[in-house]
């Protein structure tokens, strides 16, 4: 899901009711809100008005569309054709690398503190365009003094969008103006030529890493647990608590045994404390560990 993560792709988004080029009435938007709630579960307020019309008005005209309201009957008819891109088009996605850096500094204690369980593997919840995932191979191959850590990392999505840009790994330069230039030379290729202001992450990198879409609401994620960390960050801040509990009763059982789940700085939990308890700055284990490895 989520994370509000390169740059907002989706910046000056307000704009006047006078400039737009369909009808957008109160019942449009209260489909919209349901409709996203049932596919993602992402809860929309009224002030979030403006930005779903600025972002699927795009869509609306592509498909050559007059009324908001022939849009929304394609995405209930036909789902199979459209969902995905009703999706991608309201998911946010505002992401750096090594954002809130301290979870990869507790990140990098964890998996040194794992080392002799043989190899490890991370889940990211909400990949974006890949910052986050690549991060965590970073703090994976620094913890380890080499390329290839034993350490495994799954990165999902529910915006298919942004897994191509995240599984291409390739960025403007200025995405990495604040890493070390150490961090630079042995992680990234710059780009020449036409491509000077690129940079792509190396391959040893991209190979620590699977990417593959999720959606978080889903009964069954498919996977098979024994976490040793999960990255759910500034995700269910997007949920309500009826939501987020539901998640975490998914997400809990998928921790192995002194797994970490890492949430962003303005999540809690306090209301699913029968699952997850809080054992660190934002970061929980599963209610029914006790202890560390």
């Amino acid at each position: 899901m989520i994370s509000s993560r390169p740059h907002d792709r989706r910046s000056n988004e307000s704009g006047s009711h006078d400039e737009r080029a369909f009808v957008f009435d109160d019942r449009d938007f209260r489909r919209v809100c349901r409709l996203i709630r049932e596919r993602a579960g992402i809860h929309l307020g009224a002030h979030k008005r403006d930005m779903v019309y600025s972002r699927l008005a795009r869509r609306v005209r592509s498909l050559g569309m007059e009324r908001f309201s022939d849009y929304l009957d394609l995405v209930e008819r036909n789902p199979a054709a459209e969902a995905q891109s009703f999706v991608n088009a309201l998911t946010t996605n505002l992401t750096s690398f090594f954002r809130e850096a301290y979870h990869f500094d507790a990140l990098a204690e964890h998996l040194r503190a794992g080392a002799d369980q043989g190899e490890q593997t991370i889940w990211c919840c909400a990949a974006s365009t890949g910052e986050e995932p690549y991060s965590l191979a970073i703090t994976a191959c620094e913890a380890f003094g080499t390329m290839t850590p034993p350490v495994r990392i799954l990165a999902t999505d529910i915006d298919t969008a942004v897994l191509q840009t995240a599984a291409t790994g390739v960025y403007p330069i200025e995405r990495i103006a604040d890493l070390s230039p150490q961090r630079h030379r042995r992680f990234f290729q710059r780009g020449s030529g036409p491509n000077a202001e690129l940079c792509r992450v190396k391959p040893e990198l991209q190979a620590l890493i699977e990417f593959r879409p999720l959606n978080l609401l889903a009964a069954d994620y498919g996977l098979r647990g024994g976490f040793s960390a999960v990255f759910c960050r500034n995700v269910m801040i997007y949920f309500d608590k009826a939501t987020q509990y539901q998640v975490l009763q998914r997400i809990a059982p998928l921790l192995g045994a002194g797994g970490l789940l890492y949430a962003g700085h303005s999540e809690s939990f306090s209301h699913a404390q029968d699952l997850v308890l809080p054992c660190g700055r934002t970061t929980y284990r599963a209610a029914t560990q006790t202890g560390r490895r």
